[in-house]
């Protein structure tokens, strides 16, 4: 487990397949997310498959919140979204990496900002990576808030980069560094 103030990172198990898959399919989780085409338990079952293929430093990692006492369901945890890292070239020590907030009464409470500032803390120091980036498409202010709070900056633009629901997007181009996340 890794573990913040208010939440943890625990591996994906088979039993959060459901759950992934409910989020996944809910429009308004899915409005910032390159998600376009409904996905069935099939589809769910082999994301699965391929993750436990991946290299460790590139499975995701489920995000969890600690409930109240009367709320205690699963030890005192309940799982509200994943993340983890992707594209890691070990050579220039960087990684891109996603987060999903799929839980919608955990959104805007701060548990994004600190999953995203619990994943570079790792990143930075355990993969000893030394850039940590993001591509987060421009209609989603919820999440480019988050990575600002988090200490992201703004790289660039790559403009009409994505196609959703009769539009094109801009995706924006974040990072941080490690001496940026060390000053923090």
């Amino acid at each position: 487990m890794i573990t913040g103030d208010r939440i943890r990172f625990r591996a994906v198990e088979h039993d959060d397949l459901p759950t992934f898959q409910k989020w996944v399919n809910d429009p308004d989780v899915t409005h910032g997310l390159g998600i376009y085409l409904p996905l069935s338990s099939l589809d769910e079952e082999d994301w699965f498959n391929g993750v436990r293929k991946h290299a460790p430093e590139e499975r995701n990692l489920v995000i969890e919140i600690r409930q109240a006492a009367n709320e205690a369901d699963e030890g005192g945890w309940k799982m509200i979204g994943g993340c983890g890292f992707f594209n890691l070239d070990g050579r220039n020590r960087s990684a891109e990496f996603g987060i999903m907030i799929g839980e919608k009464t955990c959104w805007d409470q701060g548990y994004g900002t600190e999953a995203v500032q619990l994943l570079a803390e790792l990143g930075f120091n355990s993969l000893n990576l030394n850039r940590i980036y993001l591509r987060v498409v421009d209609n989603n202010p919820r999440a480019i808030h988050a990575y600002e709070k988090a200490g992201f900056t703004h790289e660039g633009r790559q403009r009409q980069a994505w196609f959703k629901d009769g539009c094109y997007h801009d995706f924006l181009v974040m990072s941080i560094l490690k001496e940026e996340f060390s000053q923090k």
